[in-house]
């Protein structure tokens, strides 16, 4: 997202069972350690078993996410040119652009960041109804729902 100050890049890891975004991280730059820091939240909050699978987009920053190979996170990628590989992902920051990015100038990253803070955090995980998920929030799924371990991520 463009700000006053320059640009903030935001990644992010999606459980795919239940939307819930689950690791994120900002930054003004766009290299692997910013999808090393949002997977480490994502591996911090969520412990999962091994045989983890990590699936992206191609970008380089993500294919040689070091953080991922350390604790044995198989990496998946999707195919050249095919969107629809990674369309929670794709999804969420469609969503995140309409409801929190493109509603106002944003003169500094740090408001920025706690705008997406809130967002993540207080809306989209916790009260944001998802139609893949019964008009259930992430939160609300994940509580009502059995949910088999923890095998996939999506990140964006």
């Amino acid at each position: 997202m463009n700000t006053w100050e320059g640009w903030l890049y935001l990644a992010t890891v999606i459980d795919l069972a239940s939307r819930r975004v689950v690791g994120w991280a900002v930054a003004d730059h766009l290299r692997t350690d910013l999808v090393d820091a949002a997977l480490e939240e994502a591996l911090r909050r969520r412990r999962p078993a091994d045989g983890l699978v990590f699936h992206s987009d191609r970008g380089c920053q993500y294919v040689s996410a070091q953080h991922a190979r350390r604790h044995g996170v198989r990496l998946s990628v999707g195919r050249r040119g095919q969107c629809w590989d990674n369309a929670v992902a794709e999804s969420f920051f469609a969503t995140i652009k309409t409801e929190l990015i493109h509603r106002r100038a944003w003169p500094t990253r740090a408001a920025a960041k706690q705008a997406i803070f809130e967002y993540i955090e207080g809306w989209y995980n916790t009260r944001r109804r998802h139609s893949s998920l019964g008009d259930q929030s992430p939160a609300a799924y994940e509580t009502g729902a059995t949910i088999r371990p923890l095998t996939a991520l999506r990140v964006a």
